[in-house]
């Protein structure tokens, strides 16, 4: 297929920005894990002495046998959907991967140890450790990415730490804040996600058909052979930061509850970048952040003059297509009827196209926060238009002072009235108060109502 015709823009439109996703998500990436699964399990059984140690041709070839090449893909291909002289179609991808090992082993004279590939196992075993492996490599393209975005808007935090901005609750001014404080709230939830995903281990199941080790059981009985899976996990998982655990019970299927934790904290990260979205998009529809004009890009069809928000609007819309599907992932995948049912097969194989989303959405952030200014005189001139801001301060320092119904007074002042600077003036010289409070009182300016703002904005939140 050429990008003409596909169906998903993930494999047209934004397959560039996709590119190192696939390499660890794709069907190439999915056969090479199963073919490692593989043979992870025929050398833990080597380290068994169930039968005549492997030779060293043997390890090298098991060795290279995962780092699939094309012919090696059209070889697998062919035996489930083709067959061939020696055999029929197997119309099954697991038994055409555990017959290309056999192939493999036999071709190098190697038939003896063809008997004990995929001994005692079952397809889930095989896959289940598969889709761990794609988890754990997903993880790896994806933090790196969100970790750049972190580092970002902490960036833009402490550059816009002093940036006043006239906050506002319910759409309507609130107090002052700064534009670095408001980012460093992004930055600071982004943070505790981050760790979580990071801590983040992916289970998979072992134990042949229904999980209890029937098979290994019958044909060895004083083998540990919760031990060899162990040995096999540990095997799956050199070289991983985000780590394969074993599932020390299961039914034919791993409950998949860490792929649901997964797929929910990434969730959570979607929701906070969002909000992320949503807030910028909304900060340069009022003026207050400037995007710099990219000579070659067009705005619009018709309007000439148009800077349009393109890609805080691209990331919310792929943030919103993961999430639906993450979220249906976490209440579809740990469901099974009684020991398995295959509605999950179909499911998985679309795993992947939730990351592509999200990892869309987190490129057209960054694109985004790289070009974009905070206009502070556009942001000062909104403050100064809002002198009711004030408010709070004022019932705060006469509650202080002793003021008897405090907030009441300043509320009948300024309620649902336009008042100007003069105005609150007026109300304080006229109130009956310590000289000291009047002086606190006409000495605030909007400007330098921002409490710990500016600390906070440097991430200083002792």
């Amino acid at each position: 297929m050429n990008n003409d015709d596909v169906l998903s823009p993930l494999d047209g439109r934004y397959q560039k920005q996709v590119e190192a996703l696939a390499q660890v998500c794709g069907a190439r990436a999915f056969a090479a894990a199963r073919v490692r699964a593989e043979v992870a399990w025929l050398l833990t059984l080597n380290e068994l002495h169930l039968f005549a140690p492997l030779p060293k041709a043997a390890l090298t070839l098991l060795d290279k046998l995962p780092h699939l090449t094309e012919k090696d893909l059209q070889t697998l291909d062919a035996i489930e959907k083709v067959g061939s002289a020696r055999r029929p179609a197997t119309r099954h991808d697991v038994k055409a991967v555990e017959y290309f090992v056999a192939d493999q082993l036999a071709a190098h004279r190697l038939q003896t140890y063809t008997s004990w590939v995929h001994f005692a196992l079952t397809s889930e075993d095989i896959n289940s450790a598969a889709y761990a492996q794609l988890l754990s490599d997903a993880v790896g393209v994806i933090l790196p990415q969100l970790e750049m975005l972190r580092k970002n808007l902490a960036v833009l935090a402490r550059k816009y730490a002093g940036a006043i901005l006239l906050a506002r609750t319910h759409g309507q001014p609130a107090v002052p804040t700064t534009f670095g404080r408001e980012l460093r709230v992004f930055e600071n939830r982004l943070a505790r996600q981050l760790a979580q995903l990071k801590a983040q281990q992916i289970s998979c199941k072992f134990g042949g058909a229904v999980g209890a080790y029937n098979a290994h059981v019958a044909a060895f009985p004083s083998v540990n052979w919760t031990g060899a899976a162990k040995s096999w996990v540990k095997k799956l998982n050199q070289g991983r930061k985000t780590k394969i655990s074993l599932s020390p019970i299961s039914t034919q299927i791993d409950p998949r509850d860490s792929y649901a934790e997964l797929f929910d904290t990434l969730r959570r990260i979607h929701i906070i970048l969002l909000g992320l979205s949503r807030d910028m998009w909304q900060y340069i529809s009022s003026g207050l952040v400037k995007q710099k004009a990219v000579s070659t890009e067009v705005g619009s069809s018709t309007m000439p003059q148009k800077i349009n928000p393109i890609d805080f609007e691209n990331a919310e819309g792929n943030l919103g297509l993961a999430n639906a599907l993450l979220t249906f992932f976490s209440e579809k995948l740990p469901l099974s009827r009684l020991q398995r049912d295959l509605s999950d097969s179909t499911v998985l194989r679309n795993i992947a196209v939730a990351f592509g989303h999200g990892v869309v959405a987190y490129q057209g952030l960054l694109k985004g926060l790289a070009k974009i200014t905070f206009d502070t005189a556009a942001a000062r001139e909104e403050l100064a238009a809002h002198p009711e801001v004030l408010a709070e301060a004022y019932q705060i320092l006469l509650r202080a002072a002793g003021v008897p119904n405090a907030y009441e007074q300043v509320k009948d002042l300024i309620r649902g009235h336009s008042v100007t600077q003069e105005d609150l003036e007026q109300f304080v010289q006229k109130l009956q108060v310590p000289k000291t409070t009047k002086q606190k009182l006409l000495a605030l300016t909007a400007g330098q109502y921002i409490g710990l703002a500016q600390k906070q904005a440097r991430g200083e939140y002792d």
